[in-house]
């Protein structure tokens, strides 16, 4: 017989996730007495948020931001740092594939519930809606950390209903990717066509909905989809330089430009995340601060506004490609200082970090309360760049690639031909959305990941481990066995990585 909750373990814990496909359905939060009022609903919804706090920790961020041609973590111990994963070791992949489909419970759950409740329609139309954007955005990530992944978007209600999910397998991506972009073209004009910032509590609207269709159409090359869901941001956003570059510091918290951000402070009635953990990343993006300092000095150079409690480990640093080839010295761009750090205050360092853009201000120890910046406007505006260029529309696509340079001050670039102008497209996103939780996403949808961290990266342990295989994270093992197998990683199988 099911259990039926009560609101707080609705909220707190609206599954007992024993793992990523296998759970025990009499622990499901039943949607069927709940619900029956907005403030319910929304608090269902406000759960479906929760994961997304402990995904985008400081693994994860070394491994898609610290194993790129930008930057890297030389001498870190984590895994994930030094591309030492595989199956049995799945670094940061083991808990981006628990805590996804666990918010993937979270949403399919509360989708029942607010089909099967009694409110009218145009009440509870739009909580769906959001609910969905969430669920896409679970699914996105599974596609892009693990490639081909399982998908279902049924309420799992009984023992048959997750036996069932327990023997799918691989799914394509581009599939699974298309089924949800089909979904939300449907459902995303429903909404009020107004930017995150101008949503109550800066829910997923309509913004983040168009974004998703945007983003996942950009890993199918579906350009034409890309330009459709990017020209309703266009129609949202307006001109970007009436957004201050200044605003995509991380301590800058839902600034109009932003599409969606992992907040990390509490505000009553609002989204409730859990509290930060010692795996926020305000730790490895400061300068490197030694153990017995008591002050607040790093690298030799007072950092006052952090605060003399501020802890750092290993850091990652900017690679010689970023500092010379993507922000070089003396080129104009505003940038550079938000995303580079070579003094401070007139003190240099004796390297270079990363910039005051990601550092975390009055931290204690890390205690990271900065909003991590996902998706924002610029972003958009450089897919329109992209598909434009893709699809042959070279003048159109550097118009929107100089609309992102004019913010930076930097001059207009002229075209010469379709190879550059796609390198550049590509620099252009290094430049604009250096360390923001996407880069190596977007070179694995380049084709061109191992590549460039062969090339650029030079951590010696990255250069050791490294194979092609990893572009993807594996499933870890451990779920691998759960389904009898019938989930499995041929790609780390071809490179004797699965024992």
């Amino acid at each position: 017989m099911k259990k039926f909750f009560t609101l707080i373990s609705l909220i707190a814990a609206a599954f007992a996730m024993e793992s990523c496909l296998n759970e025990n359905p009499n622990d499901i939060v039943s949607p069927y007495a709940f619900f029956k009022t907005k403030p319910q609903i929304r608090a269902a919804l406000n759960g479906c948020y929760d994961p997304l706090n402990p995904i985008h920790d400081l693994r994860l961020y070394e491994g898609i931001e610290g194993t790129t041609d930008l930057a890297s973590t030389d001498g870190s111990a984590q895994p994930d740092a030094k591309m030492d994963i595989n199956p049995a070791r799945p670094g940061a992949g083991a808990h981006v594939w628990e805590k996804s489909w666990q918010g993937i419970r979270y949403c399919l759950s509360t989708l029942a519930g607010i089909d099967r409740s009694p409110l009218p329609e145009s009440d509870k139309s739009p909580y769906a809606v959001e609910v969905r954007i969430l669920l896409s955005y679970y699914y996105y990530l599974l596609t892009c950390t693990f490639g081909d992944v399982p998908f279902y978007e049924d309420y799992v209600e009984s023992e048959e209903d997750m036996l069932r999910i327990a023997k799918l397998g691989r799914m394509s991506a581009v599939t699974t990717r298309q089924t949800l972009i089909d979904e939300l073209k449907l459902y995303v004009p429903t909404l009020p066509q107004v930017r995150t910032c101008d949503q109550e509590y800066n829910y997923c609207g309509a913004a983040m909905g168009w974004m998703m269709i945007a983003k996942m159409a950009a890993w199918n090359k579906d350009w034409d989809t890309v330009i459709y869901a990017c020209e309703h941001l266009e129609d949202m956003y307006g001109d970007l330089n009436q957004y201050p570059y200044s605003d995509v510091c991380f301590r800058n918290k839902h600034t109009p430009e932003s599409i969606f951000e992992i907040n990390h402070e509490y505000e009553e009635g609002g989204i409730d995340y859990a509290p930060p953990s010692n795996l926020a990343i305000s730790a490895i993006v400061l300068p490197f601060k030694t153990t017995n300092d008591p002050n607040g000095v790093f690298d030799g150079v007072p950092i006052p506004e952090v605060g003399e409690n501020a802890v750092s480990y290993r850091p990652l640093k900017p690679t010689n490609y970023t500092k010379t080839t993507i922000f070089p010295s003396g080129a104009g761009d505003i940038r550079r200082e938000y995303n580079l750090a070579t003094s401070w205050h007139g003190v240099n360092f004796s390297t270079t970090w990363m910039g005051h853009k990601f550092w975390c201000f009055n931290v204690y120890r890390n205690r990271d309360s900065n909003n991590y910046k996902i998706f924002r406007y610029a972003d958009a505006l450089l897919l329109l760049a992209e598909a434009w260029c893709e699809k042959g529309n070279y003048t159109k696509s550097v118009d929107y690639l100089n609309r992102v340079r004019e913010r930076a001050e930097l001059a207009p670039y002229p075209f010469v031909g379709e190879v550059k102008l796609r390198g550049e497209i590509r620099d252009e996103r290094a430049r604009e959305l250096f360390g923001e939780w996407g880069r190596k996403y977007d070179l694995v949808r380049w084709g061109i990941w191992y590549d460039q961290v062969r090339a650029y990266n030079l951590y010696s342990n990255v250069q050791a481990n490294i194979r092609p295989c990893h572009e993807y994270y594996p499933i870890p093992d451990v779920q691998c066995q759960r389904t009898g197998r019938i989930l499995s990683n041929p790609e780390y199988e071809k490179y004797n990585l699965t024992d």
